[in-house]
Parts: structure tokens; sequence; C-alpha cells
């Protein structure tokens, strides 16, 4: 536990040092004064929480020092934490398996998001727990997310159902399921083509996968996740509003918060959206998945132990 925490911790490094340069004095032993409690403000909106969660914290923290003028940083901090603990609350995913197997895992974004190599983290990290995996590379509008795929199936020894770019990825996705199913996989994980949530036929093509897999299994895909780039922060709640309605979304993946000051993002998009958060992306490495911890989070955020 100690070192899944530690990951979470060195993953937040720059949102986690965006609060600590500005709260260093805050969150230490010394009683907190009403200059601090602006600063640890500032750090809040500059951190990406928004406006909700930042003034649900500042007003536990200033009815405390209300009623004690000697409350210290880290008394502080854990108010803090305590608030932004119950605001996540029910915010972890539990991943469940479907009775028949294989269980689908669509995964859903824009380009840039990480999606496709989040598709391939995923798949190794369900078959380091002992899961049998297939990819299916269903983003055959993009020639480099296809190769790309495949180049990470072969550096982690995935299994992996391709076609040439600009076959039909419904028919990518058909096939794959079908392999999927004859060798008895687990889980089969296919990687969505990944225009502009705007575009209608981006929305149609999801719409055709979705058809296809359900000629199969009426309950596929049970998982529809959508990979959402931590670092834009609250502009990506209206992605995922998008491809919420479209596409019925059942949870999220959040990347590249490793690279941001703006780790408080996936606040707003749980407070807004009401998903589960399955993972998080914390670094390149296919380890750098992490699944989410809101105890974990909260106490990197807060520089607690």
């Amino acid at each position: 536990m100690f070192g899944l925490f530690k990951k979470f911790k060195d993953g937040f490094a720059k949102t986690v040092s965006a609060i600590a340069a500005k709260t260093a004095a805050i969150f230490g032993q010394k009683p907190i004064d009403a200059s601090s409690l602006e600063t640890l403000e500032e750090a809040l909106y500059t951190a990406d929480f928004g406006v909700e969660t930042t003034e649900e914290i500042l007003a536990e923290i200033k009815a405390a020092y209300k009623k004690d003028k000697a409350l210290h940083g880290q008394q502080a901090a854990q108010i803090g934490a305590a608030v932004l603990k119950r605001v996540l609350a029910g915010a972890e995913g539990v991943l469940t398996e479907a009775a028949a197997k294989p269980t689908v895992i669509a995964m859903i974004g824009v380009n840039g998001s990480g999606k496709t190599t989040t598709s391939a983290k995923l798949a190794w990290k369900l078959k380091e727990d002992g899961k049998t995996v297939t990819l299916a590379a269903c983003d055959t509008f993009r020639a480099a997310a296809v190769e790309q795929l495949k180049a990470w199936a072969t550096r982690l020894e995935l299994e992996i159902v391709a076609s040439h770019t600009g076959a039909d990825s419904a028919a990518v996705a058909f096939d794959a399921w079908q392999a999927a199913k004859s060798r008895e996989r687990d889980y089969l994980i296919v990687d969505t083509a990944g225009r502009l949530h705007t575009k209608s036929n981006l929305m149609q093509e999801l719409a055709k996968i979705r058809r296809v897999l359900q000629k199969h299994d009426a309950s596929a895909p049970q998982h529809r996740w959508l990979v959402v780039d931590g670092s834009l922060g609250s502009n990506s709640i209206e992605q995922a509003k998008a491809f919420h309605q479209s596409f019925g979304l059942t949870g999220l993946i959040v990347t590249k918060l490793d690279g941001t000051s703006r780790g408080g993002a996936l606040v707003g998009i749980y407070r807004q959206l009401k998903l589960p958060i399955y993972f998080l992306g914390l670094g390149e490495q296919a380890e750098d998945l992490q699944p989410f911890s809101v105890d974990n989070y909260v106490k990197a955020v807060f520089g607690l132990e």
C-alpha cells in the first residue's frame, strides 16, 4: 500500500508542488491566519478544484478557525482532506466482470487524451492481475493509432486484433469479439476512434460499434469509459458531457496527471457527471496506470502521510 501511495504522491508532484509553493506556511505546525487562508484559496483555484469544492474546503477550515484561533496547518490539512473525501464519496470505480466472457471495455476519447496508450496499459494491468485480454484496434481512422497500439501490444506481449487504416471500425470490433469469445478471454478492450466529440460522424461510428457488439452480447460493451486528459482542467467537463449524452458513459480514466498543476480537475468532472473514476494515468510507463484511490488522492493533495 505504501508503494501505491508513493506512486500517487509522485504522480501528483506538480499539483502538490503548485499548492505547496503557496501553502508551505499553512500546512505546517504553526497556527493559520486570514492571510494563509487567502493563500490556500488561491492555491485550490489554481489547481482547478473549482468554485464549489474550494468554497466547501475553506468554509469548514474557517469555521474551525473561528472556534480555535490556534488552529495549525496540519489540522487545516486534515479538515480539507475530510471535505475532499466527502465530495469524492462513491468516486472509486470497481471493475466487474460480465456473467459471460468476454467483458467488453470500450475506451472513448478525443485524439491526444492518451486513449490508445491507456488501452494498452489497461490490457497489461489486467494481464498482470492474471486475466486474459484481447485488444481491438478500432481507431482505424488514424494510421498512427493502429500502429501505436500494435507497437504497445508487441512490447507488452498482448493479444491484438487489428486491420488496415480506413477499415470499418465496427467490423474490427466484430472480429475482435469473435476472437476473444472463441479463445475464452476474460476481457476485450476496444480502442475506439478519437476525433473531436463535436463531430457527428464520430458519434455515429461509436454507435455502430456498440450495435455490432450487442449482436453478440446484448449487454456489451459492459464498460464505456471516457479517457480524459487531466491537464485540460475544467475544459474537459464539456467534452465528457457530450460523450456521456451520446454514448452513456459508465466511468472515467483521467490521464496525464503527472505533468500538470491542475490535478484538481477530476474533482469537478466527478461532481458534474457522478461517473466513477477507475484509473489515473501518472506517467509514461505501463505500470503508471494506477487504480483510483480517494484516500491516496486526498493524502497526496494535502501532503498527508
